[in-house]
């Protein structure tokens, strides 16, 4: 049916009178989730940072000592890039998993849904807000490692790579998971038994290479290895795996669960009743 406009230029009633990207919406959603973060930096971003430090401390102090070159990088500087990619990892995944669980939790997710963004800006208002805090913890516990090793970084390109594919792809993991849960104790079963084993079992501490064949095939399954391994080729220049084949498989997962995250909320799964 034709539509006609008056002389004004003002659309009949039920005409949809936002076209295009909505991009002040999707600004407006990405700020309220990065303030949820840097209003909380204690929390988000200098507990991550001390964490890390702790790991550090252990590994270096009671291990280092006598762990000898790692692919002939010293041990110290092997494990920082591990260490950090960890830490972006697990905040990109708990900053969108949070958000969206704790909404549901108080009643106020309608405050997500009602405003008018589309299904797509939603998801990609949240997923960079998750991105955000990732890259804010890998570039703070970069800055707190510093003092204590020489990171040359060879290849940045590759590091600043890998950090954003991890943030994308956990960020939009934890979407997912804060969808799927309906109580805290469903988001710490996920953390504690895929995010946490995944991570540091995927070389984070060690290397790949130095593992038995068959774990070294179980690992190649692993999509955090591929993470972690491109993280440290970008920090020492040595990786235990192809790193374009890496880049690839990174970029796949991170295109994929961009494209779950809208289709689960377009379909309204566990969000609207």
């Amino acid at each position: 049916m034709l539509q006609t406009f008056d002389p004004n230029g003002v659309p009949p009633f039920g005409t949809a009178r936002i076209r295009g990207v909505n991009w002040l919406g999707v600004w407006t959603l990405y700020v309220k989730e990065v303030r949820r973060f840097t209003n909380l930096y204690l929390q988000t971003i200098v507990g991550p940072v001390v964490t890390t430090l702790l790991f550090f401390a252990i590994f270096a102090l009671a291990v280092g000592s006598g762990r000898p070159a790692v692919h002939g990088i010293p041990f110290t500087v092997f494990l920082a890039p591990g260490l950090i990619m960890v830490a972006i990892i697990q905040n990109s995944f708990a900053n969108t998993a949070s958000s969206i669980l704790s909404a549901k939790i108080q009643g106020n997710i309608v405050d997500l849904l009602m405003p008018p963004l589309s299904d797509s800006e939603l998801a990609a208002a949240v997923i960079m807000g998750g991105v955000s805090r990732g890259v804010a913890v890998g570039l703070a516990n970069l800055v707190a490692l510093s003092p204590f090793v020489s990171l040359q970084m060879p290849h940045p390109w590759a590091a600043a790579y890998f950090a954003l594919m991890a943030s994308v792809c956990l960020s939009a993991g934890g979407l997912l998971a804060g969808i799927w849960a309906e109580k805290f104790d469903h988001m710490a079963s996920v953390t504690n038994f895929v995010i946490l084993p995944l991570s540091f079992l995927s070389g984070s501490f060690y290397s790949v290479a130095l593992l038995p064949q068959a774990f070294q095939l179980i690992n190649a399954f692993n999509p955090f290895f591929y993470l972690i391994d491109g993280m440290r080729y970008g920090f020492t220049g040595v990786a235990d795996s192809n790193i374009g084949v890496g880049m690839l498989v990174s970029a796949v997962m991170a295109s994929a669960l961009w494209v779950v995250c809208y289709l689960v909320i377009k379909s309204g799964w566990r969000l609207k009743a």
